[in-house]
C-alpha cells in the first residue's frame, strides 16, 4: 500500500524534498554514504567525496535538506489526500522501475491497481486539430473498453481528451503531473484531476505537493509517462513536439512499443507522426485492434508483469485482478470456442466459429494473451487455466 504521511521516514521526506537531488544524485549519495539517515546527517566535506558534487554544491545540498518543511508537506498530504510510494515498495510500478533514473518516490491521488500493469500511453499535441480530438476520444475510450488503462500527462489537447474519454466509458486512467498536487496543471483540470482520483485511476507526481511547474519538469514527465506503459501511442504530433521526443524516448531509451497514428499529409499537425512512421521507429496504426496486435510485440515486458500477477493472485484473486476483469464480448467468444477443445485450435477455426472481423479477432488474441487467459505457438492457441 501507498504510505500515508505519517509512514514516510524523516529522512527520506527529508531527502525527497530537498531541491536539485534527483534520482541521479540521490543514487550517487546511497552508493556513497549509504542509508537515508546517514546521508542527511553528513558534513560538507562528506558530501564532496560523492562523485559529482563540488564544494558549492555540497553546502547548497546541505543547507536544503536542513531547511525542508516535513510537518508543511505531511499536512499538505493529508489535506489533499495524497499518499507516497517509494522506489522499492511492493507497490511501485515494475515497468517504471526499468526506465533509467526512475523516480525515487512517487506522489499519488486516487489509486494505482495490479490491472493498470497494463496500460498504454497516449501523447499528442496541446493544440490538436479536430480531428486529433476526435481520434483521441474514438481510441482512449475503446482501448479503455478493452480493458487497458489510458496514461497521458493531464496537459491541455491531446491529453485531456484521452482521459475525459476514458472516463465516459468507465476506463481506468492515469495523468502525470508536471507539478506538485497543490498546483496542478494546467489549473483548468483541476477537476478533472479530481474525477480521476475518485475511484477512475491515480493522478501521480515526481514532485513534493507545493512544487509549481516548471519548463524543466515536463520533459522529465514524460519519462514516467513511457515508463509506467507497455506502448505508447502518438495521436498527433508536429515535428519536434514534446509528445515526439517522449515517443522516440519510449522506443530507444525504455525498449517501449511506439505506434502512430496517421493524418493528413499536408498537415503540420501530422508531420511528426508521419515521419516516425516513415523513419520506422513507430508502427501505423489507425484502429485499436491494430494498436492490441502492434503491443505483442510487448512480450518480453508482458511476460514478466503477468507473472508477477499470477504470483501475487495465486490462491487469492482481488478486485484489481488481471483475470477478473470484464471481458468484452469478443474476447468471450474466443474463450468459449477454445474451451470446446481440449488442444489447440488454428486462427482460421476461432475465425469460422466466432465469425469475428480478422482484426477484431487478431486484437482480441493479442490482449487475451497479454492477460495470460490464452498462448499460441506454432501448433496454434491455446486455452491457458486460471
Amino acid at each position: 500500500m501507498a504510505r500515508s504521511p505519517d509512514d514516510i521516514p524523516d529522512a527520506t521526506l527529508r531527502l525527497l524534498l530537498t531541491p536539485h537531488v534527483g534520482p541521479r544524485t540521490l543514487e550517487a549519495l546511497e552508493s556513497r554514504l549509504g542509508s537515508h539517515d546517514r546521508i542527511i546527517g553528513a558534513s560538507v566535506s562528506d558530501l564532496m567525496r560523492v562523485d559529482g558534487i563540488g564544494r558549492t554544491r555540497a553546502e547548497k545540498i546541505l543547507r536544503n535538506m536542513q531547511s525542508a518543511d516535513l510537518d508543511t508537506e505531511r499536512d499538505a498530504m493529508a489535506n489533499l489526500g495524497v499518499r507516497l510510494i517509494l522506489r522499492g515498495d511492493a507497490d511501485y510500478p515494475e515497468l517504471l522501475a526499468m526506465i533509467p533514473d526512475p523516480p525515487p518516490g512517487l506522489w499519488v491521488r486516487g489509486e494505482c491497481r495490479e490491472a493498470d500493469r497494463l496500460a498504454v500511453a497516449m501523447v499528442g499535441s496541446r493544440k490538436c486539430t479536430s480531428y486529433g480530438r476526435d481520434q483521441a476520444n474514438r481510441l482512449a475510450g475503446l482501448l479503455a473498453e478493452s480493458g487497458l488503462t489510458i496514461v497521458s500527462g493531464g496537459a491541455r489537447g491531446i491529453d485531456g481528451e484521452a482521459h475525459r474519454s476514458t472516463l465516459r466509458v468507465g476506463g481506468r486512467t492515469i495523468a502525470v503531473l508536471g507539478s506538485g498536487h497543490a498546483r496542478p496543471y494546467p489549473p483548468e483540470h483541476a477537476e478533472l484531476f479530481d474525477r480521476i482520483a475518485d475511484g477512475h485511476g491515480a493522478v501521480v507526481s515526481e514532485h513534493p505537493t507545493h512544487v509549481g511547474p516548471r519548463g524543466e519538469h515536463f520533459p522529465q514527465r514524460n519519462r514516467i509517462i513511457s515508463g509506467l506503459s507497455i506502448g505508447v501511442l502518438v495521436v498527433e504530433a508536429a515535428r519536434g513536439s514534446g509528445a515526439l521526443i517522449t515517443a522516440r524516448q519510449a522506443a530507444e531509451d525504455h525498449n517501449r512499443e511506439v505506434m502512430a497514428l496517421p493524418g493528413r499529409v499536408d498537415s503540420p499537425a501530422s508531420a511528426g507522426c508521419l515521419r516516425a512512421i516513415r523513419e520506422g521507429w513507430a508502427g501505423l496504426v489507425t484502429n485499436h485492434a491494430e494498436i492490441l496486435e502492434q503491443l505483442d510485440g510487448a512480450g518480453h515486458l508482458i511476460r514478466g508483469v503477468v507473472e508477477a500477477a499470477h504470483q501475487s493472485e495465486a490462491g487469492r484473486p482481488s478486485s484489481g485482478s488481471l483475470f477478473d476483469q470484464t471481458l468484452t464480448p469478443g474476447q468471450q467468444q474466443i474463450l468459449e470456442a477454445l474451451s470446446e477443445n481440449s488442444g489447440p485450435r488454428l486462427i482460421d477455426e476461432i475465425a469460422a466459429v466466432t465469425r469475428l472481423p480478422i482484426g477484431q479477432l487478431m486484437g482480441d488474441l493479442t490482449w487475451l494473451e497479454l492477460r495470460g487467459r490464452i498462448r499460441r505457438d506454432h501448433r496454434g492457441v491455446f486455452l491457458n487455466s486460471k
